[in-house]
């Protein structure tokens, strides 16, 4: 959203509670989702609400010079929360059951089992880097690394398979995409810490590790993101 909500509801900063309410109930009719509006505007438009719909939050925000302030973010991130609640519970109502049945057969037999898999890639990866690194040219050392990283390599193989064995949801295109984002991740670490071992070339476990950081990041979004599909 814009830093100053009176701009993103285009109003002057002296305007009263009465123009702020219908500024904002002007924005919601012209761009709410349900008819054809930008989803990302809405929570823009929302994020601006709660800040100047209370007298508190607005007072702090007029008196805060960086517009930085606890209670002006808590309210700028209440805003954005309802907005996407609000999505969210859309979604859901505009779902039949057949359509709810057809996504957590998906979610059930594709997504769980691969999350299994990555976890159990991603999970041991601290320890396994700890270990290595007592001595990387420790014959020991080194081969209980590469059994770590053949073994993840057969997790990854079967995450493959799973990915392909069922169609994704078009209600679930992005979600997908962004599991395909986090195994490739893993895949890319993986190659590139096989190349390590085989080389001892400090920038392909530089590299690996970075990615085995991005690609832990990325299954936690998408934890987050599973939960927010209201589907059980």
């Amino acid at each position: 959203m814009s830093s100053d909500p009176y701009q993103e509801l285009g109003i002057h900063p002296n305007a009263s509670a009465a123009e702020i309410k219908a500024a904002y109930r002007e924005l919601v009719k012209r761009h709410h989702p349900d008819t054809g509006g930008d989803e990302e505007k809405m929570l823009s438009i929302n994020a601006a609400w709660e800040i100047l719909r209370d007298p508190q939050n607005r007072q702090a925000y007029d008196n805060s010079i960086n517009n930085d302030c606890s209670i002006v973010q808590e309210a700028k991130e209440r805003g954005i929360r309802n907005a996407r609640a609000s999505v969210a519970a859309r979604a859901a109502k505009g779902r039949s059951a057949g359509e709810d049945d057809l996504l957590l057969r998906w979610l059930n037999t594709v997504y769980t089992p691969i999350d299994r898999l990555l976890g159990e890639v991603i999970k041991p990866f601290p320890s396994q880097i700890k270990a290595l690194s007592a001595d990387p040219y420790d014959d020991l050392l080194m081969q209980d690394f590469c059994n770590y990283l053949h073994k993840s390599r057969s997790h990854l193989n079967k995450v493959a398979n799973l990915y392909r064995s069922m169609p994704i949801p078009n209600s679930l295109n992005g979600f997908g995409l962004s599991l395909y984002h986090c195994l490739s991740q893993i895949e890319d670490a993986i190659s590139e810490l096989e190349r390590y071992t085989m080389g001892y070339v400090d920038n392909y476990l530089h590299d690996g590790q970075e990615m085995m950081r991005k690609a832990k990041q990325k299954r936690k979004l998408l934890h987050l993101e599973r939960q927010k599909l209201q589907i059980q």
